[in-house]
């Protein structure tokens, strides 16, 4: 049976499962979403700051800044307890959301938006995107 990567511990807190090389895969994948949020040369800029439409009610200015809050608030506490051996809720829960737009990031910006073109990605690009599925689903198992 493998080991999980995240357990909740009976205090309430998610004790952090990963090994050095686990640490370094999701410090990388946080510095690229805060990347994203902040350069806007990044190749992940576009999928985390999508143009506004003016017909969709759910992308009116407002609500793209309250999300673009978020999503920096959520990616900068997750960046900031990388090194924690257990999160509270709330950091677990932004390192969730942090995890969640690096896997979309990584599918829109490989133009990966079909089941076919998921099939056809590169042995690496596969690789990378299960490790972050992983993440998720032993992380979400925790809530």
């Amino acid at each position: 049976m493998a080991t999980k990567l995240f357990a909740r511990r009976r205090d309430g807190r998610i004790e952090v499962r990963l090994n050095d090389v686990g640490r370094g895969v999701v410090r990388e994948v946080f510095a690229h979403v805060l990347a994203g949020e902040r350069d806007p040369e990044h190749e992940w800029h576009l999928s985390l700051n999508p143009p506004i439409n003016p017909s969709d009610d759910d992308d009116d200015p407002l609500s793209t800044l309250a999300r673009q809050s978020e999503t920096a608030s959520n990616a900068e506490l997750a960046f900031m307890t990388l090194q924690e051996q257990y999160l509270t809720d709330s950091e677990a829960w932004a390192w969730l959301s942090t995890l969640q737009v690096a896997l979309r990031s990584t599918a829109v910006a490989n133009g990966i938006l079909s089941d076919e073109k998921l099939e056809s990605a590169s042995p690496e690009l596969l690789d990378g995107i299960h490790i972050l599925q992983q993440f998720l689903f032993d992380l979400a198992g925790c809530f």
